[in-house]
């Protein structure tokens, strides 16, 4: 199949990664690429290792083989703070904000790393996540998952980072708040980064995204351009399934 939209600047090459969690790979030889602006879905199968795909490229486990490049610069095994500064992040799907802190706080933490500029990247973010915007005093414990997973992903945005990393960002949400959910992560790759996704719901993964990757028992299946996948008869028939 032809390359994701050419036009875009590549901020996350992954070549013929392998890793795992001590014994037998969950992924192996695995390779993807993430566009500038453009939303990247992983989808497949349960144990496909998407998740795991994602972790390998964050640094939270050891890549064995093969290698990743953030904005062409090699960051293969970095650690995850590391990467940050590289311009990487990356949402897990679950413990990804500190419940005991208020939003503001849980923001502040997030753009620790800045020298100046916090407030302005905090008020950029609220125009962005108007829900923030109205819940800045309130706990994060206190949120619903949907406020939850958009703070998470505003907190991951305060170091402007090139590339994001989505891991089931809609798990457990109801339909309202996944579509409104899937909105946010389209005004987010709308300002320039690109976003790497990981979803259970291949059909709305699919629906939403520029160009998705199949993962089957941890290697490359099927790529190409998100709608085309949608209609592949090959796709529909044993990773998505039909309407009823």
């Amino acid at each position: 199949m032809s390359a994701p939209d050419p036009g875009a600047e590549v901020v996350l090459r992954v070549e013929g990664v392998t890793a795992g969690y001590g014994g037998p790979p969950i992924i192996e030889n695995v390779s993807i690429e993430v566009r500038r602006g453009k939303i990247t879905a992983i989808v497949g199968p349960n144990g496909a290792g998407k998740s795991t795909l994602l972790k390998s490229i964050a640094g939270v486990i050891k890549v064995s083989a093969g290698h990743v490049y953030v904005l062409d610069r090699e960051s293969t095994n970095l650690a995850p703070e590391k990467l940050v500064r590289m311009r990487l992040s990356y949402v897990p799907q679950v413990a990804n904000t500190f419940p005991d802190l208020t939003v503001r706080e849980n923001l502040d933490m997030g753009g620790y790393t800045l020298k100046r500029g916090v407030s302005e990247r905090i008020d950029e973010l609220c125009e962005l996540f108007p829900d923030i915007k109205r819940s800045l005093k309130r706990k994060a414990g206190a949120l619903s998952g949907g406020q939850r997973t958009m703070l998470a992903m505003a907190r991951a945005l305060m170091l402007q980072p090139a590339v994001m990393l989505l891991d089931e960002p809609s798990a457990g949400l109801s339909p309202i708040f996944q579509s409104a959910l899937w909105e946010q992560i389209e005004k987010v790759a709308s300002t320039g980064v690109g976003i790497c996704v990981v979803e259970q719901n291949t059909r709305r993964s699919l629906r939403h995204a520029d160009w998705g990757y199949v993962l089957v028992l941890g290697k490359n299946r099927l790529d190409g351009p998100a709608q085309e996948l949608l209609h592949d008869e090959e796709v529909i028939d044993l990773y998505v399934g039909r309407m009823s």
